[in-house]
């Protein structure tokens, strides 16, 4: 009777291997269903990351000539034809189809069809778990320095609208009820400081990403002396993960570059909010050029604010990603599962769509029109109310005290409907002694805001400060 693995390892049999047409099929007797070669195959999406990945691949070339694998000709046979693949695979035409499966085995195969047989060395003490732990981390160094640059270009616009509305005053609000009186610059250079914790959040995702996973092969590392820190250095890692397991199972990196990612967004989705409800006809502080609006199909009046509320909608895009990539790793056992193939469209779309949401809230808010008439008409008296109570503090009466005298004074007034700020002396020493004539000079938004230049306050002073920093945040790059 004869012996089927020496009969096939002699090559006297069938290659049933071969004749499924996979890099894997030598274990396998049968042919993949068309059905799971379709879902299987992550193609249509990890073809993003053709680029990164051949930049690996060289670099392990390298380490395997280092290792003894490869002669010093056959690395070069490899990189020549890691280059053709690189460039017709940068054509737009080329045709990825899911019989390749996966970008991995789509750069072997186009590789093995330029230089022959030697191109399966480069496979050598490597499995797809590592190689595509290191192109995620690779793809992560660009998309993270695309958002910075993304942020900063934001940053430069709102400073540029603090600078050019310097003067502009506005209600600023709580619980959406007017609250005490802002500078137009102040509420610009708030997001200007979200955003710079933004960047700084999306900049550490990377820094905790900056470790080389290959060499870390399947789970159990590498069987070939692999110089794993010569090739961290070529690829430009900061070093090399220190566990096997721990490199090829876990997603956390991504997981915390879509967490900072979503918190840019939230705080994108707040302003947007704002500016939409104050381009209503009932707000008419800002306009949006028309540029960055739409109408309506059936009403022709309408002037829709759909930039600001598509940035809003894509808000919550974000969060899916973020929270469909957290379920799906909490069920994975140590260490890969095919479970991680469904990591990569969630980070590519929530990145892509950040950058896009950056860009046109960035162009949006720089071509919108402010319209300091309305603001300055849409203040009421009772605004200045905390100056009131600030005044009789500076006088000696405690604040608790003061606060609900001129809480009485305000509902008062507006029982009677009056104005506050058109009460005479008499009126105000009515409910207090201590307020004196300087009180009516108090009474006004400017004078208000000349009270408030503590630093990081809204006054004038506090605001110039403020922007100066700003530049030269900006300035430092």
């Amino acid at each position: 009777m004869s012996n089927p693995v020496s009969s096939r390892a002699s090559g006297q049999a069938d290659d049933a291997g071969r004749e499924t047409g996979k890099a894997w099929g030598g274990r396998f007797s049968g042919v993949e269903a068309e059905l799971m070669e379709r879902f299987n195959a992550s193609i249509g999406v990890d073809r993003k990351l053709m680029e990164v990945d051949i930049a690996a691949s060289l670099v392990y070339a390298q380490a395997l000539e280092g290792a003894g694998v490869l002669t010093g000709e056959e690395r070069l046979i490899i990189a020549d034809g890691l280059r053709k693949v690189r460039e017709e695979m940068s054509a737009p035409d080329f045709p990825f189809d899911a019989g390749m499966e996966d970008i991995h085995m789509a750069v072997e195969e186009r590789l093995t069809h330029h230089v022959g047989a030697v191109g399966g060395k480069l496979h050598t003490g490597r499995s797809r778990n590592d190689q595509v732990s290191t192109d995620e981390r690779l793809y992560l160094r660009q998309a993270t320095a695309a958002v910075t640059q993304g942020i900063r270009r934001l940053q430069s616009v709102l400073v540029d609208s603090a600078k050019r509305h310097g003067e502009v005053i506005l209600p600023g609000y709580t619980h959406l009820q007017q609250a005490q009186p802002i500078l137009f610059a102040h509420y610009a250079l708030s997001l200007f400081w979200m955003l710079e914790r933004d960047l700084g959040r999306v900049s550490d995702s990377w820094r905790r990403a900056d470790y080389l996973p290959l060499g870390a092969g399947a789970l159990a590392g590498s069987a070939f002396p692999l110089d794993r820190e010569q090739m961290a250095r070529e690829l430009g890692f900061s070093g090399i993960t220190a566990n096997s397991l721990d490199a090829v199972s876990d997603r956390d990196f991504l997981l915390e570059a879509l967490a900072a990612l979503a918190i840019l967004m939230m705080h994108l989705s707040r302003y947007c909010e704002d500016l939409i409800i104050w381009s209503s006809v009932e707000f008419g502080f800002v306009e949006l050029d028309d540029a960055y609006a739409t109408g309506s199909s059936m009403m022709p009046q309408k002037k829709n604010p759909d930039s600001l509320e598509l940035v809003r909608g894509k808000t919550g895009r974000v969060y899916g990603n973020l929270m469909g990539l957290l379920t799906t790793m909490k069920g994975v056992p140590l260490t890969y599962a095919k479970d991680l193939q469904e990591d990569k469209e969630p980070v590519f779309d929530s990145f892509d769509t950040v950058l896009d949401c950056l860009e046109v809230f960035a162009a949006a808010w720089q071509t919108m029109s402010l319209r300091p008439d309305r603001m300055a008409g849409s203040m009421a008296d009772s605004l200045l109310a905390t100056d009131l109570a600030d005044y009789l503090s500076r006088r000696g009466i405690p604040f608790r005290q003061a606060h609900h005298l001129v809480g009485r004074l305000v509902r008062d007034t507006l029982e009677a409907g009056d104005r506050l700020g058109e009460l005479t002396l008499s009126q105000l020493q009515s409910y207090s002694e201590e307020f004196d004539k300087d009180i009516l000079e108090l009474l006004e938004p400017g004078r208000s805001l000349a009270l408030r230049n503590i630093p990081g306050g809204t006054g004038p002073e506090a605001v110039r400060s403020q922007l100066m920093r700003a530049r030269e945040i900006l300035a430092a790059g």
